[in-house]
Parts: structure tokens; sequence; C-alpha cells
């Protein structure tokens, strides 16, 4: 298996990755199998499994890792590429997530950063498999609680002004073997449950005002 994340730019593994019996399929295999076993897990008739299972090693979502012998019979060992999948932008061809978008308050905008970011990672990490190098990246994540909307604005103003002096600092112009990286920062509302975002939990205890 290569990578955790497989990321598909291909229209026809895109269409595989989210048909529902190949995609429960591609669960069956993220540990090797065979069409029949996941036949047999699935109910449903080894013929059928066999000709998806084959559609999704030609369409490189699934390798052969080895083969097995049944009494008589040698059987075929596969295993899904990645552990999971994510589908490029450039995937749904003209329809797909891109260009700019000026407003960078915007959910437009934030979605079209992250298609970028997929689009230049997915390339980046291609070139550097075919190097066998390894591809430099950073990635941080964390939450925040704003008590009001003026506090998220302010936190917004200070971190931009502090990775603003960061850039400044680091950035070296005329470095012989400098080498470019692209920055991204985006939030959003922690997903909930039943709503647009996680709020704080609403103190049952009652306290009168003296």
């Amino acid at each position: 298996m290569g990578h955790a994340v497989e990321l598909i730019t291909g229209a026809g593994a895109a269409a595989a990755a989210v048909h529902p019996l190949r995609r429960r399929i591609l669960e069956q295999l993220r540990e090797p199998g065979t069409a029949a076993g996941v036949a047999r897990n699935l109910g449903l008739p080894r013929q059928r499994v066999t000709y998806h299972v084959r559609e999704l090693q030609r369409l490189g979502l699934v390798e052969t890792v080895g083969e097995r012998r049944r009494g008589n019979c040698v059987e075929r060992l596969v295993r899904a590429t990645a552990t999971s999948y994510l589908i490029a932008p450039e995937a749904l061809g003209g329809v797909g997530a891109g260009g700019a978008v000026k407003d960078q308050f915007s959910s437009s905008c934030l979605l079209a950063v992250a298609a970028q970011t997929i689009r230049d990672v997915g390339a980046l990490r291609e070139k550097a498999d075919a190097a066998e190098k390894r591809l430099p990246t950073f990635s941080l994540q964390t939450e925040v609680r704003f008590a009001t909307p003026g506090a998220q604005h302010d936190f917004a103003e200070e971190l931009a002004t502090s990775v603003a002096a960061l850039v400044a600092k680091y950035h070296d112009e005329n470095a012989p073997d400098g080498r470019y990286f692209r920055l991204n920062l985006f939030s959003y509302p922690r997903p909930a449950a039943g709503g647009l975002g996680a709020r704080a939990p609403v103190n049952s205890t009652r306290r009168d005002r003296e």
C-alpha cells in the first residue's frame, strides 16, 4: 500500500469510488483478501464481486499483493491501494472547484483554496514518489472558542499580523538554494451534530443577581 490517503484524479476512478458496491469492496480490501472472501462477507455472488474487483484493479484502486493456494486452485490476493481516498477537483472536469474567489471571508473562497491545495499536493506527491523522495509538508490543526464575533475578528487581525511578521523574518528572496513554500490558513465553525457549528454548552445552574 502506497499512501494512507490516495488522491483520485481520473473520472473513471472517481465514479468507481462512489459506486455503492465498489465502495463496500474497497472497504473490505483495506486488508489483503480474495474476491471469493469479499463475496462471502457481503453475501453476494462470487462472479459479480470478481467483476467489480477486476474493474477496480483496472482503474488503479486495487492491486495484487500475492497468491494463495486452496486445494487445486490458486487465488489472487488483492488489496486496496490506500486506506481511504480523496477525489481531486479535476476529476469532475469543468465543474470541479477552482479559480480565484476575491472574498476571503466567503465559504467559496475557503473551498477554492482547499481545492487548490489538493491539486498542488497531489501533483507534488506524484513527482516525489517518482523520484523516490519524501515531500516536505507541515500541517497544524487546533480549535479555538471565541466569546464574541468581535473576538473572532480581533483574532483574525492579530493572526494575519503575526503571520506577516514571520514571513518577513524568514523569507529570503536571494537565497541561492532556497525553496518556495505555500502557506494556507483558514478557519470554519466546528461541525455539530444538529446545527451549523458547535457552541459552548449552556450552564443549567441558575444564579440570581444580587
